[in-house]
């Protein structure tokens, strides 16, 4: 009888519908904002882990002008700076669980900043969308640089040395011969990664932020139906994930992949 009465509350719902509706778009947004985010930043750190400056080159050469066999100052002639920042940055966000970065992100960076707390689209709280946001985009930057940067090494090195023989800039040379082919390459991966940044949007939940998930668990837990509604928000991500994984493999066969 209990359980009978707790099901007749699903004709509760209805009323509550405006706040999915809002819970969804805030979980598209920052799905949205968070890949573009990542995307910047994992090129940039995939250009600097690829780069080849080294600033104590000198070192490795002694003297009289021969290159030193070994010891500590061959070791930091080939010391690359850019390439061991971008190198800690990705090992440390891969390393650790995404839900502790955005408690460092929330609590420890934003939590000394006095973040504005007006409401984008009347329902958004800013000061937790942005460093949730934030948090996002920093951990798929991580992932998605090495996506990149497998892409941009699987180009051969005879296409650089050619697009150089012929008068291209190293800029030149990325943006119009080796991204456009890496990009191919890469597109699918990255597609596969956007649904995984799309399921971990949920983790802003620990943060206060609104999105689907919280939205259907406050009224699940509302109303007595704490299982049925977190099954039905699985269910949702569920078929958005599922529709989104075909996507990605129509685009691979369209690649031929």
């Amino acid at each position: 009888m209990d359980s009978f009465i707790k099901l007749s509350n699903f004709g509760k719902i209805a009323p509550y519908a405006q706040l999915f509706r809002q819970g969804l778009l805030v979980t598209v947004l920052l799905s949205l904002f968070t890949v573009a985010i990542g995307f910047v930043l994992a090129l940039i750190l995939a250009l600097m882990r690829m780069s080849n400056i080294r600033p104590f080159r000198a070192l490795a050469v002694d003297r009289n002008g021969h290159l030193r066999e070994g010891g500590p100052l061959v070791w930091l002639s080939k010391f690359n700076p850019l390439s061991f920042i971008a190198t800690a940055y990705v090992e440390i966000l891969r390393s650790t669980p995404v839900l502790v970065q955005i408690f460092i992100i929330y609590y420890g960076v934003f939590g000394m900043i006095d973040l504005p707390s007006f409401q984008l689209f009347g329902f958004i709280k800013f000061n937790r969308f942005f460093p949730g946001v934030v948090a996002l985009g920093m951990n798929s930057g991580a992932y998605l640089c090495e996506i990149m940067r497998a892409g941009i090494q699987s180009i051969g090195s005879g296409q650089v040395n050619a697009a150089r023989a012929l008068g291209m800039t190293y800029g030149q040379t990325m943006r119009l011969v080796i991204l456009p082919q890496a990009f191919r390459k890469m597109l699918p991966l990255i597609l596969q990664q956007c649904i995984i940044l799309f399921q971990d949007t949920t983790l802003v939940f620990a943060i206060g932020l609104t999105d689907f998930f919280r939205a259907a668990y406050v009224r699940g837990e509302l109303m007595g139906l704490l299982t049925p509604y977190i099954l039905g928000a699985g269910a949702i991500y569920f078929i958005i994930s599922l529709g989104a994984s075909i996507g990605v493999q129509q685009v691979q066969k369209r690649l031929r992949f």
